[in-house]
């Protein structure tokens, strides 16, 4: 089962109100609520772009552990700088209605084990993509200023690669956020004004593979992102599986080469439709074409590191904005709760989506994970 392709350029190119973008745009809604997750096609998307900032990652999380940890911001929540491995944990290996949702799969459509799991081996760096609030935020530390590593290799590099690649998938993610509001048949910069001050990341994670590169190794354990939306470039190496809506079947993902990119909804978005979305479940784990991809790796780039990059960029509504569940998208919501239980797909319990800020959200969502005391 494939994902829907989007077509942005269209999207970009003609009238709002033409056929063809009235279309596209309803393929965007209708893939977010079957599926939660798409392709995006942007032309203004390199993948240089991609591979230059791929290879910054790998260097910098090349570098000994000692120097890595002076970029860590513990008492920012990790919302700027680098979290080391073994720090995150996956928010379903104790969370009793993501645990249900496992038990409800086929037995051959579940993630690898994760009641056992110790926190992810994974690092990740934060950086921030998002403008300064014009007013006195209520989440300071969800807004604090970037850190940049110190490293004379890695310091001219960091900062023009990592903005450039950012806005590039930023741009992008906007731009779809405009096409699923036309979709849902809501104001068109609805979302995107929702967000016009939320601290959006530029978020790679890093996995060692000499580590950590056996077979059915997790290096996410299955989780949802609790951002609005989610967007990938092209990782060097395989292993990212999400769970269509529809069917509870699990889809490895593969992204087209060239100017494609993943999306997935989050959590922000399932809270603000009133569940009609539902934030994508998602894992990374070693399988048989991860090792494929080392061995080949070793043989034709024996000089880089042996370490999986995610490209990933995590776009946030406003922090001090009111998540309030849109009472349209509810009612389509609750239509599309019988219309789930006849498909089989996979089963979540209801859940109750409290008015609050963003930030309190976020706040909530991070304790979960370990990353807030």
């Amino acid at each position: 089962m494939d994902l829907p392709i989007i077509d942005l350029d269209l999207f970009l190119s003609q009238p709002q109100d033409s056929p063809a973008v009235q279309d596209e745009c309803k393929k965007v809604a209708d893939a977010l609520i079957t599926f939660g997750a798409l392709i995006l096609r942007d032309s203004r998307v390199a993948e240089s772009d991609n591979s230059i900032f791929l290879d910054l990652l790998e260097d910098y999380f090349a570098q000994p552990p000692s120097d890595i940890k002076k970029d860590e911001r513990p008492e920012l929540s990790y919302q700027v700088g680098v979290t080391l491995e073994n720090t995150e944990k996956p928010k379903c290996a104790a969370d009793e209605p993501c645990l249900r949702i496992i038990e409800r799969l086929e037995p051959s459509e579940r993630p690898l084990d994760i009641s056992a799991h110790s926190p992810d081996p994974k690092c990740r760096f934060f950086w921030k993509m998002s403008e300064k609030p014009t007013y006195e935020t209520q989440f300071p530390g969800l807004n604090a200023p970037n850190v940049v590593p110190q490293a004379e290799h890695i310091k001219a590099r960091w900062t023009p690669i990592m903005e450039n690649w950012g806005e590039s998938m930023k741009q992008a993610v906007e731009s779809l956020a405009d096409m699923a509001c036309i979709g849902l048949g809501l104001p068109s910069n609805l979302f995107r004004d929702a967000g016009i001050y939320g601290p959006h990341l530029l978020a790679p994670t890093a996995s060692d593979l000499v580590k950590y590169g056996q077979k059915n190794t997790i290096l996410a354990g299955f989780h949802t992102d609790l951002n609005f939306l989610t967007i990938h470039g092209r990782s060097r190496y395989p292993g990212l599986n999400i769970w269509a809506r529809n069917t509870g079947k699990r889809l490895p993902v593969k992204i087209p080469p060239g100017n494609h990119l993943l999306v997935q909804a989050g959590r922000q978005l399932e809270h603000l439709s009133g569940g009609l979305i539902k934030a994508g479940y998602h894992e990374v784990v070693v399988n048989d074409q991860t090792l494929q991809v080392i061995e080949r790796r070793n043989v034709e780039n024996p000089d880089r590191p042996l370490i999986r990059i995610s490209s990933t960029f995590f776009w946030h509504l406003s922090s001090d904005y009111d998540l309030i569940p849109i009472p349209s998208l509810v009612e389509r919501a609750e239509a599309l709760d019988v219309a789930q239980i006849q498909l089989r797909g996979y089963i979540t319990d209801k859940p109750v989506y409290q008015p609050m800020k963003v930030g309190q959200q976020v706040q909530n969502e991070l304790k979960h994970i370990a990353l807030m005391a």
